[in-house]
């Protein structure tokens, strides 16, 4: 993989992925502050995440599991097959169980509640780096 040398400098380059507009304008500028993140694209539906997912190679990928055309379960299990390395995190509003073991079984890192997400989620991806992608 041609990842930079050193790697500390370069930011963990971060896909979102969310039909709710409001919340990914929400979203993006907490990430972007961090100097370790960036974001390289929105998505606003599953099919999107998948196409901009194989032209951008992103780091991270940060996808709502309710969205049109492909739904978020779907789009995580396509995400992890075509780009085993890539940290993928699903969020949702649903704190159902199932919801959340079907998910992590399709390949999500991890499977944030939007509620609770914001911390969480930065931490996450400031991981990224540090984690298993060496």
């Amino acid at each position: 993989m041609g990842h930079f040398q050193g790697g500390a400098e370069a930011p963990v380059r971060v896909l979102l992925a969310d039909d709710d507009a409001g919340f990914l304008e929400s979203l993006q500028p907490l990430i972007e502050h961090q100097p370790e993140l960036t974001v390289i694209g929105t998505a606003a539906n599953g099919l999107a995440a998948i196409e901009l997912a194989d032209a951008l190679d992103p780091d991270a990928v940060v996808i709502d599991l309710h969205m049109p055309l492909v739904d978020g379960v779907t789009a995580v299990a396509r995400l992890r097959k075509d780009h085993p390395s890539l940290c993928l995190i699903a969020l949702t509003g649903d704190p159902s169980p199932q919801l959340h073991q079907a998910v992590s079984e399709a390949g999500a890192d991890a499977v944030l509640l939007k509620g609770t997400l914001v911390d969480t989620l930065v931490e996450r991806l400031a991981a990224v780096r540090t984690g298993a992608r060496s």
